[in-house]
Formats: C-alpha cells, sequence, structure tokens
C-alpha cells in the first residue's frame, strides 16, 4: 500500500494522459477561429443617363369622358295620307337639305289644288282685277258705277235746291230729287259693302287655295337639313297618314359631345375653351373642338356639370353614341417642374424616381401631375434643377445603388 500523502505512479500517468487529450481538443476547436474572414466586396456600381429636373410653365387639362351625339336628328313625317311611290334614299344617304325622302300619290291632292285655283279665278273675275294689282274697291265695277249713279243724284238735287230757294221749282220737286240722292247714296254704300263681303271671300278662297298648293308639296317628304338618313321606315306600295314616321336623318358635321366634368372643376371650364377628343376606335388620333355650352345647374344625382362641344367631322369618321374621353383646356399654363418620363417607375399605385446624390441615387417618392408631351409633371418629391435617372437602367436601381454617370439629356 502506499503511503498517505503519496500519489500512484498508475494513477500519475492516466491523469498526463487525459490531460494531453484534452489540449489536443481544445486546439482543433480554436483552429477555424484564428483564420482571418474574407472581406465582403462592395456593389458594383451602375451607369445611369441622367436629365435635370426643370420647371416650366404648363398647359392645364381637364380629363372627362363623354358621349357623342348628333348635331341634328329629326324623325321625318308624312304631312298628307296616301299612298308611297317612290324611296330615293336608303340607310346611309348623305342628303342635302331638300332632298327627296319619299314620294306619295298626288292625284287627289292635285285635283283639290286646280278646283281652289279656280275659286280665286272666279271671284278675282267677279271683282275685275288682276291678281297682281293691289286691291282697290273704288275700281270694282259695282262701285264705280253706284259712285256714278250717287255723284249724278247729288248733283241734280244741288240745282233743284237751287231753283227751290229761288221758287222756280216746286216743293215736290225738291223732295223727290232729294230721296233720289239719298237712295244713290245708299247704293253706293251697299255696293261697297257687297264688294267688301267678295273681298273676303276671295281671302277665304287663297287660303284654301295655299293649303291645296301646300298639300300637293307634302307629297315630297324633303330632308329638313343636310345629313344622313339612319333609317328609312317605309317602303313602295305603303298607305301613310299624316304624322306617319317615314325616315331619320341625322346631322353628323359637326358633331356634338356631351362631357360630365366634376363639380369641383365647375370653375376651371367655360364657353370657348379647346377641348381633345380621343376614343379606342381611333387609337392615337385627336380631334380637337371648342365648348359651346356650360349647363346653368349642377345634376343632384351625380354632383355632375354637363358640358357641351361641337366637333368638326368633315371626313365622317366620328359616329354618333361613340364612348370618348377629353380633354379640357382649363387655364392659363402655370408653372410646373418636369422630368421624362422615362425617369418615373410606377408600381402598386405607387410613383418614385430616383434622384442623383453624389455617386449613388435616392429614392424619393412623388406625385404625378399634368403630362407634356414626353415628359410628366412631378406635384411633388423633386425640385427643379435636380438631376434624376432615365432611361431602361432606372429598373436596375435602388435607393443607395452606387452610380457612375454617363450623360446629361433634358
Amino acid at each position: 500500500m502506499a503511503s498517505p500523502g503519496s500519489f500512484p505512479v498508475r494513477e500519475l500517468v492516466i491523469a498526463v494522459a487525459v490531460a494531453a487529450t484534452a489540449a489536443g481538443v481544445s486546439a482543433c476547436r480554436r483552429e477555424p477561429t484564428a483564420q482571418a474572414a474574407p472581406e465582403t466586396s462592395k456593389a458594383k456600381p451602375v451607369a445611369i443617363e441622367t436629365a435635370v429636373a426643370v420647371e416650366e410653365p404648363i398647359a392645364r387639362f381637364l380629363n372627362v369622358s363623354g358621349t357623342l351625339t348628333a348635331q341634328e336628328q329629326a324623325e321625318v313625317a308624312a304631312e298628307v295620307a296616301g299612298r308611297v311611290v317612290s324611296t330615293p334614299v336608303e340607310r346611309g344617304t348623305a342628303v342635302a337639305a331638300g332632298s327627296v325622302l319619299i314620294s306619295i300619290a298626288a292625284t287627289e291632292m292635285d285635283a283639290q289644288a286646280r278646283e281652289a285655283d279656280a275659286n280665286v279665278a272666279q271671284i278675282e273675275a267677279r271683282l275685275g282685277q288682276a291678281p297682281s294689282e293691289g286691291f282697290d274697291i273704288e275700281r270694282v265695277p259695282e262701285v264705280a258705277a253706284a259712285r256714278a249713279n250717287r255723284d249724278l243724284a247729288k248733283a241734280d238735287f244741288e240745282r233743284v235746291r237751287t231753283l227751290y230757294e229761288k221758287k222756280l221749282v216746286s216743293k215736290a220737286e225738291h223732295d223727290m230729287r232729294q230721296a233720289q240722292a239719298d237712295s244713290a247714296d245708299r247704293q253706293y254704300d251697299s255696293a261697297r259693302n257687297a264688294v267688301e263681303q267678295q273681298r273676303q271671300q276671295l281671302v277665304a278662297a287663297q287660303a284654301r287655295q295655299t293649303l291645296a298648293r301646300k298639300a300637293v308639296a307634302d307629297t315630297i317628304v324633303r330632308a329638313p337639313f343636310a345629313g344622313v338618313v339612319a333609317q328609312r321606315e317605309v317602303s313602295i306600295g305603303d298607305y301613310v297618314t299624316r304624322g306617319t314616321k317615314v325616315a331619320m336623318v341625322m346631322r353628323i358635321n359637326p358633331l356634338r359631345v356631351e362631357l360630365t366634368v366634376p363639380a369641383q372643376y365647375i370653375s376651371s371650364v367655360g364657353e370657348g375653351r379647346s377641348v381633345a377628343i380621343q376614343m379606342d376606335s381611333y387609337p392615337g388620333q385627336t380631334f380637337t373642338g371648342q365648348v359651346r355650352y356650360v349647363s346653368p345647374g349642377v345634376r343632384a344625382d351625380s354632383r355632375a356639370l354637363i358640358v357641351e362641344a361641337v366637333v368638326d367631322n368633315p371626313k365622317g369618321l366620328l359616329k354618333p353614341g361613340l364612348f370618348v374621353t377629353a380633354r379640357i383646356e382649363q387655364t392659363a399654363p402655370t408653372p410646373g417642374v418636369l422630368v421624362p418620363a422615362t425617369a418615373v417607375q410606377t408600381a402598386a399605385g405607387t410613383s418614385r424616381v430616383y434622384v442623383v446624390a453624389g455617386d449613388h441615387v435616392e429614392e424619393r417618392i412623388v406625385t404625378l401631375g399634368q403630362a407634356s408631351g414626353e415628359r410628366v409633371e412631378l406635384s411633388s418629391g423633386v425640385k427643379a434643377n435636380e438631376l434624376v435617372a432615365v432611361g431602361t437602367t432606372v429598373t436596375k436601381l435602388a435607393d443607395g445603388t452606387p452610380i457612375v454617370r454617363q450623360q446629361s439629356s433634358r
């Protein structure tokens, strides 16, 4: 046995071996941390084009929508009853004012017109005056004869009265001549009254003559204005009555465009303002017009103002009923900050540009304003004279991206 306080040789050897093993394991665990970590390389700069944000006067426009309508649209109806004998137009036929749309048999109307002409001629012959002459009642034969008799009777009575005052004729002679003068005067008045009645009969006959002639003219239904036949409602052989719709005519040059303007922009529109109109039917084309009418009131249901503009349509490209978008000129140009449209990136309703700040770019959230050709106004987010990134490389940028400027453009 070992004495107290002594350490057995076997245990000592084991302890030394265990210690050496522990030291080796520890050294193995620390070896990786002793090596230096590799350095992260910096991001490669992006080559970009830039443009200066400039402040310029901008023409202000109000963007609205509306519908094209015909300048005039008439549902033409027959004025007389009769059988349709001619239909020289079809749908789509261009017509001038007064062009024939349909014809109605005129045999009965012609007969009535001839009868009316005869009645007028008869009364005019009775009155003894040609139609071209002005009416003078004293020139009518009956009146002229009655006037002559009256004048003769008055002259005879004046002579007899002078003789009676000199006691050269009897009172009976005097009274007889006076009665003859009074009778002649009454006959003259009666003749004038009879002729005046005939004169009124002539007026009535002339009125019937006018109606008869109008009935003859109305057998030809004509276009009320220049335009296009939108619909023909009757065919040869149809019997029409007064008021029967026979055709629809539209005037399509110029056209009207009815626009709906939100109430908050009432002060921005007025008669005479320029209007630029576009539609899906003619992509890339712009038609110009002018505001002609501004409603005096706002619709209660939509709180919107109705504005009507007139648009020239000489080639007939525009059609009534088409939906259009329009830009109404608002006011005189006012200053605004403009950048090329390629500087703006829009995603999920948020627009941003990248402003040059030394050797990198800063992301700016912006508010878009009025477009002006290939440039767009920035209402907020960018100030005048700041440099912004433009072109196709903008999609590669993020806030803080290092850059290399290639060139500047306006």
